[in-house]
């Protein structure tokens, strides 16, 4: 919002830039409910003069009381003449008024004998332009801010009818319903929302007055409490009650930490001797660095520290700029955030580059299961430059902007974390991630407690795995010397990027699609089986890259004692396709052509067709993801004639896909041995997996359609059948 404050300061210079407006802004000042004083004393920066000096009444900026030299006049009664300034005065003092509106006492003797007007003269038309700039600023302030307020009670108007549709009419009450969720514009709206209401806050402090604040703030702070809006922005004086010097001195002070947090070894990180993994001795921390930016010691929240480091195939330039960049960001973590967003710019960066950057951002973080609730974060991420080849991301989540921010949304904070990135002679980078979260404890399903409890599911082992991979990708995407073996089946480069393009779109979408965000509504299915699974529906007119119409979607998590190296070469072979395949095959099937995508051959973009050649049964685009924290296999029916296309270069954002698939996360800690056995076919057996089984079909061509019991009752079908069929497979019973 500085560029409203900036705007504003360039259009008053330009209006006092002409000595001949002078006379025409002096009703201006018989107007304002402030004294001018003697002696330069200020008040919340007006100064005032003493009533012996001018009677109280206000000076127009080229008058100065002066009382006639026989002191007495008819009635015995001072008598006060006006001295009115000659046009040269004026051009002279403003000269001097636009370098320096306040002139010290040697600068305004200089400025009297040069003018051959009284010091106090000289003191008086500066204290009086000065009142009269800010009287004008407060006037085009006003007028922004009624501008402003207009644009938010339109958006305010378009929530309030958005609510009102999704209430019932007779009690007013929200219905639950699983077609009614947040679509993207939606979304954008309450983000602007926010916005605006942050433009209020600021433009509200700047229309006070010494007397306290004006009818027309008061006005304006009432429309703007009644917003419907899920965070409460408070801009004076820099941002969010922070002047800009001091919110500076925050971000360094939580930088020096990051650094720390990222360098030192222990006592502060001790390495578990049962995982391999770092824990932070928090101990340690609280005497190393007697936290500033805390959760008020709440002891109801959860703390989650960890630390990871990983050498990742992209330049520095590239990382920067994706993790400065909302939009890319959330592009680079499709199975981590559902949602991000850059609410406010704090600091630009230095002659236009990215270090000193500042902005304060949201984002929605998940995991690819219904199960397990989002968490909601508002942080500022801060970019600086450390030295020629080391950058820093910080994230923090800070005291005085989460005072301004929906308690209910509070449910999680960021201390100082993120990363530092070192740029190695060879193009990659190495990034150490310092992932350090604070969160309020909550129910967690039993199957992921383990996962959660100890920090993994958010943790840093996940964003460096999760980073590498799609680096990796990223690499071989713009490759151009591939070896045929990991392009089988494509003749050209044109042809490898447009099918590596689809499979990117098609797990992107896969994990919107399957999230627990709240743009989602999901509803636990009755089944026969006692199957936990979950199911949402969303309607799509006329978004491109799926189909139109009634879109259903259906989940299920659980855990298996499968290794999850075992299970994802199972489900990812191409023989074994039709052992668990319910849907797309009836029999044996073959690859039409393999793309690596990594450097483990498990990172592969495949096509498959059955054996037996019929140009009616659709292809079967599939992408199989893998790194050390998480796997998925991702697929989705293609047209043949698409296909060709895609496969010979033609752009692949036009086809509409449907992705199903598999996300698969490694789980050691949901069981312990029940016997201590060096043989390493015990320990493989005790070795978990859970696995999230998601598929999606169209319900209905027409998207105004209303979900059928038959269609429900179809996709939870495939659902069950398919996870009988891998667990009938893996030799694996229920008990």
């Amino acid at each position: 919002m500085d560029h409203h404050s900036s705007s504003s300061k360039s259009q008053t210079k330009d209006f006092f830039s002409t000595p001949a407006l002078s006379l025409s802004l002096a009703g201006v000042f018989r107007n304002v409910k402030e004294k001018v004083v003697e002696d330069g004393e200020e008040e919340n920066g007006v100064e005032k003069s003493s009533s012996e000096n001018n009677g109280g009444a206000w000076q127009s900026e080229d008058d100065v009381v002066e009382v006639d030299e026989d002191g007495e006049v008819g009635n015995g009664k001072k008598r006060k003449k006006y001295h009115r300034h000659t046009a040269d005065q004026i051009r002279v003092m403003e000269g001097l008024f636009k370098d320096s509106p306040h002139p010290d006492e040697k600068q305004r003797e200089q400025l009297s004998k040069q003018l051959g007007l009284a010091p106090r003269q000289v003191k008086f038309w500066f204290q009086n332009r000065r009142t009269q700039i800010k009287a004008i600023q407060e006037r085009h302030e006003n007028s922004l801010l009624k501008t402003e307020m207009e644009k938010l009670q339109e958006e305010n108007k378009s929530l309030r009818e958005m609510i009102k549709k999704a209430c019932c009419p007779n009690c007013g009450l929200a219905i639950s319903n699983k077609d009614t969720v947040m679509t993207p514009e939606e979304q954008q709206l309450r983000i602007e929302n926010a916005r605006l209401k942050a433009e209020i806050g600021k433009l509200r402090r700047m229309t006070e007055v010494k007397n306290g604040t004006s009818q027309q703030s008061l006005s304006i702070m009432a429309s703007a409490d009644e917003l419907v809006n899920p965070i409460s922005m408070d801009c004076h004086n820099g941002f969010f009650g922070l002047e800009k010097s001091m919110m500076l001195e925050t971000l360094e002070h939580a930088l020096e930490e990051l650094i720390k947090m990222a360098t030192l070894q222990e006592p502060l990180w001790i390495r578990s001797f049962e995982t391999g993994r770092e824990i932070l001795n928090y101990d340690e921390y609280i005497q190393e660095f007697s936290p500033k930016i805390s959760s008020n010691g709440n002891v109801r929240n959860r703390i989650e520290a960890s630390r990871e480091s990983g050498i990742v195939f992209l330049d520095i330039s590239s990382l920067l700029k994706a993790f400065m960049d909302a939009k890319k960001w959330k592009e680079m973590f499709p199975c981590m955030i559902s949602k991000a967003a850059t609410m406010y710019t704090i600091f630009n960066g230095e002659n236009g580059n990215i270090n000193g950057s500042a902005q304060l951002m949201f984002t929605e973080l998940q995991m690819l299961t219904p199960m397990v609730p989002t968490r909601e974060i508002y942080f500022v991420r801060y970019c600086k430059k450390l030295s020629n080849d080391r950058w820093a991301i910080l994230d923090v989540s800070i005291d005085e902007i989460e005072d301004n921010i929906d308690v209910s949304l509070m449910k999680c904070r960021k201390r100082p974390s993120g990363c530092i990135i070192e740029e190695k002679p060879n193009g990659h980078c190495m990034v150490t991630w310092v992932e350090h979260m604070e969160c309020q404890k909550g129910p967690i399903p039993s199957i992921y407690r383990s996962i959660i409890s100890t920090g993994l599911a958010f943790g840093a082992h996940h964003w460096v795995a999760t980073l590498q991979l799609q680096c990796e990708r990223i690499v071989f995407f713009m490759a151009t010397n591939v070896p045929t073996k990991d392009s089988n089946g494509v003749s050209n480069i044109a042809g490898r990027r447009s099918i590596l393009k689809l499979a990117q779109r098609m797990t992107s979408s896969f994990c919107e699609a399957i999230g627990s965000s709240k743009c989602r509504s999901w509803t636990k299915a009755s089944t026969k089986n006692h199957e936990e699974i979950f199911y949402t529906s969303r309607k799509n007119n006329n978004e491109p890259g799926e189909p139109h119409g009634l879109i259903l979607c259906s989940v299920s998590s659980t855990w298996l004692p499968i290794s999850s190296t075992t299970l994802y070469n199972f489900l990812r072979e191409d023989s074994r396709r039709d052992d668990w395949d319910v849907m797309l095959f009836g029999g044996p099937t073959k690859t039409i052509a393999s793309i690596a995508k990594g450097q483990d051959h498990g990172n592969m973009v495949t096509i498959h067709a059955r054996s037996e050649e019929n140009h009616s049964n659709p292809w079967v685009v599939q992408d199989s993801c893998k790194n050390s924290f998480e796997f998925m296999i991702v697929y989705s029916p293609v047209d043949v004639a698409c296909m060709h296309a895609v496969m010979n270069g033609c752009d692949s954002n036009s086809i509409a896909i449907l992705p199903c698939g598999f996300s698969i996360i490694p789980d050691n800690m949901g069981t312990r041995p029940l016997v201590i056995t060096s043989k390493p076919e015990e320990k493989a057996i005790e070795e978990g997996s859970l696995l999230t089984i998601a598929f999606q079909m169209v319900a209905s061509s027409s998207p105004s359609m209303e979900m059928s019991m038959g269609s429900l009752e179809t996709i939870n079908n495939l659902v069950s059948c398919t996870l009988c069929n891998i667990k009938e497979a893996m030799n694996y019973v229920d008990e």
